[in-house]
């Protein structure tokens, strides 16, 4: 199933990167400035993985459903933004395997891309600060497509901007939208267990591989170090 593999698309948060404290603090400085009461770290980490709008309606409401009033979000929208860009990595980091395992697979030829449901106008500057923007390629974020994952739009896209086939690319997540973007794009998916997936287990999305960390994926597309 990997022998084909020419290109992989990593997911950012929750795959490579520990988000949710630098998250949390920028939901809670909008709802302070909303005058509406904190949400907890906990919290947050069950909402978080399909898109920005989506965390902040349920951080709004308190809900997973998210059906926040359209006046309030618009007045939220923006001050979750500002506050985001100043908390862009103030706590953030690399999961434990994720920068050694990069290093393997860019040192092995493998063109590397990011695709997230983060705006890139955020997950660029993450990947920067934390040391492995010059791994990729391409980025592509929610923003940059019509609709995100679990759609195929940002895989596809990647794939176009990578110049590969798209079924010879490899998704690499840690949620069900990332199995189900990959499924509908057509490409096999591999994920890590401990990320953001709502509380549930990856492997009953049944991706083709799970691997306990990025350092893994070295050895099961067998190239070396």
């Amino acid at each position: 199933m990997f022998e084909n593999i020419t290109a992989l698309f990593f997911d950012l948060d929750g795959t490579l990167v520990d988000s949710v404290p630098d998250l949390a603090a920028a939901v809670n400085i909008m709802l302070q400035q909303l005058g509406l009461p904190t949400r907890t770290e906990a919290q947050v980490r069950t909402w978080v993985g399909n898109g920005m709008d989506n965390l902040i309606r349920r951080a709004l409401t308190n809900d997973m459903a998210g059906n926040a009033d359209p006046e309030l979000f618009a007045r939220a929208r923006p001050l979750y933004k500002a506050a985001y860009a100043d908390h862009i990595s103030v706590y953030s980091c690399l999961y434990p395997g994720a920068e050694a395992g990069l290093n393997a697979l860019h040192a092995a030829g493998f063109p590397l891309a990011c695709v997230t449901n983060k705006a890139a106008e955020f997950a660029v500057p993450l990947l920067d600060k934390l040391g492995i923007g010059p791994l990729f390629t391409a980025v592509v974020g929610g923003d940059c497509i019509p609709h995100p994952k679990p759609a195929p739009d940002a895989l596809l896209l990647c794939a176009e901007r990578l110049g590969v086939a798209v079924d010879q690319g490899l998704m690499i997540g840690d949620s069900v939208n990332d199995v189900g973007a990959a499924r509908n794009a057509g490409c096999p998916v591999v994920c890590v267990p401990y990320g953001y997936n709502h509380g549930h287990d990856i492997r009953d999305a049944a991706p083709d591989a799970v691997i306990d960390s990025i350092a893994d994926l070295p050895g099961l597309l067998r190239c070396s170090a």
